[in-house]
């Protein structure tokens, strides 16, 4: 799950599209998604096989030819302003990624052969990898280049789109986040459980930055009380990624859900500094 390097070089075509479902809040393993379309070791996926993945998870799965660069740029331009992430094949159809924004020039790609997944490339080195160039079946000396694009356009109203910005993906590339990175999906799921999707109608919400503001020190102190040996810093260090998680795709609490939110985050960190740092036994009458 979440944002890691693939396994092997045959699993682009699963990663490109979890990574493009993800977008959409959607949380799918890659070994589903490899299991659904059919993925060999051999010959890895192609377009028909994740055409029949994306199905399974109420998703179409466009396919689009261009024979031209520039109109080739406008399509998929015009996707990305809808926010609809489009998978790829690049570098003469051997290997799937997704670019999910345009942003002040530039494309941010999540590339799953790129160590930090996240890729921010400029239109130029998005358009030379991009090229296909296909020999004509009839005249072996003329040489087409073309670019297909295949858009994942959700069947479902989406309620959690990520909003994936050139700062944000810079944050994530940086080695020091990668633990982040690799645990996306594990943060989005839990503020899932906690936060909800910020919409035209929504009232009397507050981000998850304005919560930490309010409660951060309260909840830090209470769990260190409990738990003893409490690094403030690197439980800070986990509510600043929740914030920036939630930021990406927008989650907000409700006024009425103040105090199950400080439950709820409470019992996350508890449990994360438990893992961390180990916990004995209590209530068991043994004294030490």
């Amino acid at each position: 799950m979440s944002f890691y390097p693939q396994p092997g070089e045959w699993q682009c075509g699963p990663f490109a599209l979890k990574h493009a479902l993800i977008m959409h809040g959607l949380l799918v393993a890659e070994k589903d998604i490899a299991r659904i379309a059919g993925t060999h070791w051999w010959n890895g996926t192609n377009e028909i096989q994740l055409g029949k993945a994306a199905r399974a998870f109420n998703c179409d799965f466009l396919m689009i030819r261009k024979y031209d660069s520039e109109h080739a740029r406008k399509e998929l331009n015009g996707f990305l302003r809808d926010r609809i992430p489009t998978l790829l094949c690049v570098d003469e159809w051997e290997h799937w990624l997704v670019v999910v924004k345009q942003e002040k020039g530039k494309y941010i790609l999540l590339d799953s052969e790129d160590p930090a997944v996240l890729t921010i490339v400029t239109w130029p080195q998005l358009r030379n990898r991009w090229a296909y160039h296909r020999q004509d079946e009839y005249d072996k000396d003329t040489i087409h280049t073309v670019y297909d694009l295949h858009p994942v356009v959700p069947r479902f109203r989406v309620k959690t789109q990520a909003n994936v910005s050139i700062d944000r993906a810079r944050y994530l590339r940086r080695k020091s986040n990668r633990a982040l990175a690799h645990s996306w999906d594990e943060y989005l799921e839990d503020l899932l459980a906690i936060c909800k999707a910020r919409t035209p109608l929504s009232e009397n919400v507050f981000s998850l930055g304005e919560f930490f503001r309010r409660h951060e020190e309260m909840i830090l102190d209470q769990i260190d009380y409990w738990h003893g040996k409490l690094n403030r810093r690197e439980a800070s260090v986990i509510l600043r990624n929740m914030h920036l998680v939630a930021d990406t795709y927008g989650l907000v609490i409700h006024q009425e859900d103040e105090k199950r939110a400080i439950a709820g985050i409470a019992t996350l960190l508890t449990i994360w500094a438990a893992g961390k740092y180990g916990a004995s036994s209590i209530y068991d009458g043994e004294r030490k």
